[in-house]
């Protein structure tokens, strides 16, 4: 807003935040003769807005503004009887605006389904028919009117459901309401009762060994606001841990929410705790249409749901009486948002729990290096779970060294007489490759021509169904050459394997072995993947193949045997998080084989690089053991969690103007960033250049001290908002960024 004479002290003015990427909120005044005690912080406001009208979010009423009360315009509408949030969660959304530097009004309009954000009612209104004060007048002639008449005084009221429940017709009831008989009145639609607790069968679930009971003793011991890690191997029984803990909550009357990374794991888990607590249960995801997660988020709100499951973000699902978070697979980097808002789910839910002072666990078999040193440092209870349990034994990990071997399908031929044994012992195997597609790389055998996307920096990867040249980051399409587009001859070749080629080669191999393929391809259809985990689940002897989407949280108990294909492709990432992933990857496979009881497992690890100190380190070591290995090469290298990075992006169809954005927008603080001692690294190009036919410029910001790389951005953000630049070109800056590719 522009400076301008002050109003007067003492008269009301509204700030509203409206859903637009502008980093200031906006004054209004409160329409005539409005009950002000009604306008409450985090109530929707319908606004003027230019020549729009926008349901904005009322942040405050002040007694100030800079601009002149006959320039304000008054809100056209007071949308919700009461605040959306409770003032916690209130509290939270604006402190994440700030924390991210991101528009206010974005971020409270991501924190709600679509209807609402469109300004609808969070609940619809129903329709009731009363009868009046007039007398009746109506003759025996209209018997059918009298009978539905003294219904309705006997009701008190009706619906229209109960009036076609009874036998009765609209036009029957048109008729009373003409004569004046009835009368029509419209209401929002009652809230839903809060669940009624109660506390789970003692018979439906496991007893705890010594390592759950004394994680599950220490965290309730705690009490009030406290993060826990629990740190346990795959197959420890996390989730009874979960449980546990959610018991007292849930037997209070208080709610608990439970983040997941990905939907693929959301039915899988909403199944185990409906199966255990027999409590009502809503589910946030993706997979859900506008309707469905209004009516999820109204359940949660009102507390009829008693246990809250759902992805990223789910964290913003207000509860009215919150007792417990939990965030399983905390590692996984879906928890941060990665365009738009860019927030982290795990880490807002740390700060969730602490202004709603309420526990938060933070669950993994690899925790992120920001939570395991959390815990090392005594920030977060470390609640560690080392071994599996019941019977089943850790899985046995064997590198495969296949330096100067031959790779039909690429498998090595020890890995396919191992896959052949454990087949012929009636069990599963798993084949993990994080590729998809038939082959990574086309390429020509006599003049090295290789078939790159034109809108992006990277190969086009090869699919056999359907037959394609596809792009995995612009998803463009082309058909497959017959001859190089070069030199024109037939000898065009593949180099690589994924999922689609490795898929056909197996089912050669074992033709009388189902082979299942688990990708993002072949699990588009609605519930297609759900499909595939049921026949999985019955343990039928099988070839089970897939990305990252088998590494998570699944429990296949006919597992023995997992092959990781191209376990080194972390080794030499451009990205410092290169390694950790990797390792996580391996261990989180790892874990998959050999959790039924009595059937050991085996796991073995494809590799070009089996000196490499890192590899080593995972294969032969724990992950606990890995993570204080990567701490201290981190805190040497003055890397995450040491330090604290920002990002900030540019994209442009032209180079060079996101390059000579970036360049002046780091002049404006060189001074800042020298007094705060803020390391700047750039501008400099991505190590994906161009994408989707934009060039992408990368300015990265570094620090040992929080607040000075904060004190910096509160500088940086508005200099980036008055930079003069082409209208293509767009900005982002990720705070905590995870993905620096």
């Amino acid at each position: 807003m522009p400076d301008q004479k002050e109003t007067k002290p003492g008269e009301p003015i509204l700030r509203v935040a409206v859903p637009r990427p502008f980093r200031q909120s906006f004054d209004y005044l409160p329409p005539d003769a409005a009950n002000l005690t009604e306008f409450r912080p985090g109530c929707r406001i319908k606004v003027p807005f230019g020549r729009q009208h926008l349901t904005g979010f009322l942040l405050e009423k002040t007694r100030s503004s800079r601009v002149s009360r006959d320039q304000l315009k008054p809100v056209s509408a007071l949308v919700d009887p009461r605040p959306l949030f409770r003032p916690e969660l209130f509290e939270l959304l604006r402190w994440s605006a700030d924390y991210y530097h991101h528009p206010i009004g974005e971020v409270l309009a991501a924190a709600v389904p679509t209807p609402l954000r469109q300004g609808k009612p969070l609940y619809e209104e129903v329709t009731f028919w009363s009868a009046t004060d007039e007398p009746c007048t109506l003759s025996g002639r209209s018997r059918r009117q009298r009978i539905l008449l003294d219904f309705i005084i006997e009701a008190g009221s009706i619906t229209r459901v109960e009036l076609s429940e009874a036998g009765f017709s609209q036009a029957l009831l048109r008729q009373l309401v003409d004569r004046g008989l009835v009368r029509k009145r419209t209401e929002p639609a009652p809230a839903s009762p809060p669940f009624i607790p109660r506390k789970p069968n003692s018979r439906d679930r496991p007893k705890l060994n010594e390592e759950q009971s004394a994680a599950v003793t220490k965290f309730r011991a705690a009490g009030g606001f406290r993060s826990a890690l629990v740190n346990g191997v795959t197959g420890s029984g996390k989730t009874e841990v979960y449980m546990r803990m959610m018991e007292d909550e849930l037997a209070a009357g208080r709610q608990c929410l439970v983040l997941v990374p990905e939907i693929g794991l959301t039915p899988q888990t909403i199944d185990r705790f409906r199966q255990r607590f027999a409590l009502p249960l809503a589910a946030f995801h993706s997979g859900l249409n506008d309707n469905e997660r209004l009516q999820a988020w109204r359940q949660a709100a009102e507390g009829s749901a008693a246990i809250l499951i759902g992805t990223r973000s789910a964290v913003f699902t207000p509860m009215a009486r919150p007792g417990l978070i939990v965030v399983d697979e905390e590692h996984d980097t879906s928890f941060k948002q990665q365009d738009g808002f860019r927030y982290s789910a795990r880490d807002l839910a740390v700060m969730r729990a602490q202004k709603e002072n309420i526990g938060v666990v933070l669950g993994s078999a690899t925790p992120s290096l920001e939570s395991f040193q959390n815990a090392v440092a005594g920030r977060f209870l470390l609640l560690e779970l080392p071994h599996r349990a019941g019977d089943s034994k850790p899985s046995r990990l064997r590198p495969l060294d296949i330096a100067n071997e031959h790779l039909p399908g690429g498998l090595s031929e020890l890995a396919l007489r191992k896959i052949e044994q454990h087949l012929e012992a009636d069990n599963q195997v798993l084949v993990f490759i994080n590729r998809r597609g038939f082959a990574p790389i086309l390429h020509c055998l006599l003049c090295g021509w290789m078939a790159q996307c034109e809108n992006c920096s990277a190969y086009l990867t090869v699919h056999a169904q359907p037959a394609c040249q596809r792009c995995h980051h612009c998803d463009s399409s082309h058909s497959v050459p017959h001859r190089c587009p070069v030199c024109r001859q037939n000898e065009l070749s593949t180099s690589g394997f994924g999922t689609q080629q490795i898929e056909s080669f197996l089912q050669g191999e074992f033709p009388a072995t189902p082979v299942l393929r688990i990708d993002r391809d072949s699990t588009r259809g609605k519930n297609k993947f759900r499909k595939l985990l049921v026949e999985v689940d019955q343990g039928k002897p099988s070839i089970l193949i897939g990305t990252q989407m088998l590494a998570k949280g699944h429990h296949f108990p006919g597992i023995t045997l997992a092959v990781i294909v191209n376990a080194d492709s972390g080794l030499f990432s451009p990205d410092f998080r290169g390694q950790e992933q990797m390792a996580q990857v391996i261990t989180q496979v790892a874990g998959r084989a050999g959790r039924g009881i009595g059937r050991p497992g085996e796991v073995l690890v494809q590799t070009r690089h089996g000196d490499h100190d890192t590899l080593r380190k995972i294969i032969s070591s724990s992950y606990s053991e890995f993570a204080h290995h990567m701490l201290a090469e981190r805190r040497a290298t003055g890397m995450p969690p040491f330090s604290h990075l920002c990002l900030v992006r540019a994209e442009a169809g032209d180079r060079e103007a996101a390059l000579s954005f970036l360049r002046r927008a780091r002049r404006g603080i060189e001074t800042l960033v020298h007094e705060q001692k803020v390391q700047l690294t750039g501008p400099l190009p991505a190590p994906m250049e161009k994408r989707q036919s934009r060039y992408r410029m990368h300015l990265l910001l570094r620090s040992r001290n929080r607040s000075g790389l904060h004190t910096v951005l509160d500088s940086l953000v508005p200099q980036l908002d008055k930079l003069s630049a082409p209208g293509n070109l767009r900005w982002q800056v990720d705070v905590d960024p995870m993905d620096l590719l």
